[in-house]
C-alpha cells in the first residue's frame, strides 16, 4: 500500500487587495478548496492551462506566498502538519523545489557555488552538471550569463544535489529542448522509483505523461479530477470531468479542437462547478457546489461524472 507523503486537504488561498474602483478591501479567492495527496514513490502531474493558479498552489505548499496571502485547510507531509518551521529546516535537504522563474538565482553569486548550498560537495555539483550538459567553467559563471535553457538546468541541479523525499516542480522544463526535457524527466522517474514522490506542475500534458503515475486536473484554481497516467493514455472516454475531456481533445495529436469562452476571473466566479460555464453538459445541479467524489478509481468534482 502506498504511504501518503504530502497530503493536501481543503486548501483554500485568498490575497487581501484593494478594490481599484472603490478602494475597499476585498479577499480574491484564488485556491479553492483544492486537496491532493502525493505518495512516496509517485509523481503526481499537475496540469492545466496558463493562468488558473498551478505555481501558487506550489508556493503554498512551501510558505512562499505574499504577505497579502490568507490561507485555510491543512498541509501535511509524513502525516503530521506541515509547519512553517518544519519547512525551514526540510527545504532544501528533504523537500526540494524547482522554481519556474530563473529570478530564484541569486545574481550575485557565482551558479557553481548556490548549486552546492550549504548542504552539498563541489563532487556532486560537478556531477550534476556534467548530467546536465553544463560545461566545466559554468560553475563560474553568474546568472546574467546563462541562456535561460542553461539558467533552468542549473535550477534543476540544485534540487537534486541531495537525495530529497519531496521534490516540488513548477514548470521544471521550459528553455530545455524536448530532448533534455525528456532526460530531465526520466531522472525524476529514476527519484520516484527509489521512493521520492514528486508534484510536477506542468502545461505541458505530453511530456508528464511519459513519466507521471497520475494526472491532477487544474481549473480555474481547483483541482477538478486526479486519474491515473493510464487513463489519459487509452482515451477521453476513460476520464470522467467534461473539462479533462476537453483538454484531452486540444492535445496537438487530438487535433487542437477549442471549446468556446475563456477560464472565469477568480473575482467572477460560476456559481457550483468552476467549469458549469463552458460545459456542453451543464445541468441545473451543476449550479450546486460539487464535492470531491470517487468514481471508476478516479476522483472528480462534476455532480454527473460516471
Amino acid at each position: 500500500m502506498e504511504k501518503t507523503l504530502l497530503s493536501i486537504k481543503d486548501l483554500v488561498v485568498a490575497f487581501s487587495m484593494y478594490h481599484k474602483e472603490s478602494l475597499s478591501k476585498e479577499n480574491l479567492e484564488v485556491i479553492h478548496s483544492l486537496s491532493l495527496d502525493v505518495s512516496k514513490g509517485e509523481i503526481v502531474a499537475v496540469v492545466g492551462s496558463s493562468g488558473s493558479g498551478k505555481s501558487i498552489l506550489a508556493s503554498a505548499v512551501l510558505d512562499l506566498l505574499p504577505k497579502n496571502a490568507i490561507t485555510s485547510g491543512s498541509i501535511t507531509y509524513e502525516g503530521s502538519p506541515l509547519t512553517k518551521k518544519d519547512r525551514d529546516k526540510l527545504l532544501g535537504t528533504e523537500i526540494a523545489f524547482i522554481p519556474q522563474s530563473v529570478d530564484y538565482l541569486d545574481p550575485l553569486m557565482k551558479v557553481g557555488k548556490q548549486v552546492q548550498g550549504v548542504y552539498g560537495t563541489k563532487a556532486r555539483q560537478e556531477e550534476l552538471f556534467n548530467k546536465y550538459q553544463l560545461s566545466k567553467d559554468t560553475e563560474q559563471k553568474y546568472p546574467f550569463q546563462l541562456s535561460g535553457g542553461m539558467a533552468r538546468r542549473v535550477l534543476i541541479s540544485g534540487a537534486m544535489m541531495g537525495n530529497p523525499k519531496l521534490i516540488i516542480a513548477d514548470e521544471p522544463t521550459p528553455g530545455l529542448d524536448v530532448s533534455l526535457a525528456m532526460e530531465t524527466l526520466k531522472h525524476f522517474r529514476s527519484f520516484a522509483d527509489q521512493g521520492t514522490g514528486i508534484l510536477m506542475i506542468t502545461h505541458d500534458i505530453d511530456l508528464a505523461l511519459n513519466v507521471a503515475d497520475k494526472v491532477a486536473v487544474f481549473y480555474a484554481g481547483s483541482i477538478v479530477e486526479v486519474a491515473s497516467k493510464d487513463d489519459f493514455v487509452k482515451g477521453k472516454d476513460y476520464l470522467r470531468h467534461p473539462y479533462s475531456k476537453a483538454l484531452y481533445d486540444a492535445l496537438p495529436q487530438n487535433g487542437f479542437k477549442p471549446i468556446s469562452g475563456t477560464q472565469p476571473y477568480a473575482g467572477k466566479l460560476p456559481t457550483g462547478c468552476l467549469f458549469s460555464d463552458r460545459c456542453p453538459c451543464v445541468q441545473e445541479k451543476c449550479k450546486e457546489y460539487q464535492e470531491e467524489r470517487e468514481v471508476r478509481g478516479g476522483k472528480v468534482r462534476c455532480a454527473y461524472a460516471t
